[in-house]
Order: C-alpha cells, then structure tokens, then sequence
C-alpha cells in the first residue's frame, strides 16, 4: 500500500507542476498583448519559463532514466496550455491574448543530451541546462514572428478591461536594451543550470523517500 501511495503522489506531484506550468504561463506569456513592456516582459517570460521547463523535465527524465521524457513533459505543459489558451479565448480574450510557449524543442536538447552522454546526469545538468536556456527564447521568438501583429491585438482591445495593477504605466521599449533575445537567452543559460541541478536533487530526494 505504501510503494502504490508514494508513486501515485509522485505521478500527482508531475501532473501538480504541468498545471503550475500552465497557471505560469497565463501570467507570463500574455507578454505580447502588453506592448509597452514587451521586450522586458520577454526577458522575464524567457528566464521563467526556460527554468520551469529545465526543473520539471529534467527530475521527469532522471526519474524515469528514459531519454525522451523531457519533450513527453513538455507535450503535457503545451497540452496544458493550449487548453487555458482556449478557456481565455472563450470568455472573451483576443485569440493572441495567450501565446502559447515553444516548449518542446528544448525539451528535446535536453533528451539528446541525456541520450548522447549515455544518461550521464551531470552532462544533462550542466549541458542540457545551458542548450534549454539558450535556445528557448530563440524559439519563442520566431514564433512571435509568425503571429499577428501584437499592436494590432493591442489597440483592438479595450484597455479598461484589464486589472488596474497590469496597466503599463509608461512606454518602456528599448529603453535598457535592444535584444530580449540575446539578453533573455544569457540570463537563461545562466539561470537554468542551477535551477535543473535542483530538479535532479528533487529526483535523489524523491528516491530517498520512495525507498523508506
């Protein structure tokens, strides 16, 4: 009863971060409709979710020891999210309020890594961290670029629907900086690194516990 009590907690704790994901993502990733902060936002929504998707995937992945897993847990956060996509668009939101995030191709760096090293767990801390940190916001980038125009979503929709507290106060584009990309890809690379060394601690932990 206990082994069959402590995986099913462990399968729920999988299903728990894949909704976190998504609630996560609703905050961060409607940065397109926010024109006046855009590219800050971006920075934020790059680092947040590139080290979401490195914590989840990489104690799935370690846990199973099975390459593939990462992109299989990035399916369910894109599931997710397409889902909360569609539940916004229901009430009312503009198709392009939620962007759904690129999750997956990192995901699947992080699985060829794993799987070139031959499932050596440092290799996929420390390089399939950087490889998801830097390629995350060049992925979600192109994909910016391939939806409509976000001023055009922006001045359709009326702004005093929105929360007083998510109102931008004053234009900030460009101000500090003019590549979110490279900016966000840095931060990212940097930032993922550690925060997947915690997801493959999560892992030795949950072992532990399972196994007591």
């Amino acid at each position: 009863l206990m082994v069959w009590l402590r995986r099913t907690t462990h399968y729920l704790f999988i299903v728990v971060v894949a909704v976190n994901s998504t609630l996560l993502t609703i905050n961060a990733g409607d940065y397109i409709f926010y024109t006046d902060w855009m590219w800050t936002s971006f920075v934020v929504f790059s680092v947040s979710q590139s080290t979401m998707l490195a914590v989840g995937a990489i104690y799935y992945m370690l846990f199973t020891g099975v390459p593939g897993t990462a992109t299989y847990y990035a399916t369910i956060m894109t599931i997710y999210t397409w889902v909360a996509k569609g539940a916004w668009f229901a009430l009312g939101y503009p198709y392009d309020f939620i962007v759904v995030p690129v999750w997956i191709p990192s995901a699947m760096l992080l699985d060829l890594t794993y799987w070139a090293t031959r499932r050596n767990k440092h290799a996929a801390i420390i390089i399939g961290g950087t490889l998801v940190g830097l390629s995350f916001p060049l992925f979600n980038m192109v994909n910016l670029l391939l939806i409509r125009d976000p001023l055009e979503v922006a001045f359709k929709y009326p702004r005093p629907t929105l929360p007083a507290y998510m109102t931008p106060i004053e234009p900030q584009v460009g101000k500090f900086y003019n590549s979110p990309v490279a900016l966000g890809s840095g931060a990212a690379a940097v930032l993922t690194v550690p925060i997947a060394a915690l997801g493959a601690k999560l892992n030795t932990w949950t072992y532990r516990w399972m196994a007591a």
